[in-house]
């Protein structure tokens, strides 16, 4: 289901594209495809439609931010 949202979702696509760049290296484009779709089903409802962009790449850069250890 998750897959299957963050491909369909052009929302989602963008979303992980850009968080796939960010943490390239880090974290496999496959964690953040389903931190994508995950956070976009956490909001879906919650949020008004307009920030829904916003809101779901700051949700889904924070749970990916909390899978990198810090540096020590």
């Amino acid at each position: 289901m998750a897959a299957d949202t963050t491909t369909h979702d052009p929302l989602c696509r963008a979303t992980a594209a850009a968080l796939a760049a960010h943490f390239g290296g880090r974290l496999s484009r496959k964690v953040v495809s389903r931190a994508v779709a995950q956070a976009r089903h956490d909001l879906e409802g919650r949020i008004q439609p307009e920030a829904l962009a916003e809101m779901l790449h700051h949700l889904a850069r924070h749970r990916l931010d909390a899978l990198i250890p810090a540096r020590a």
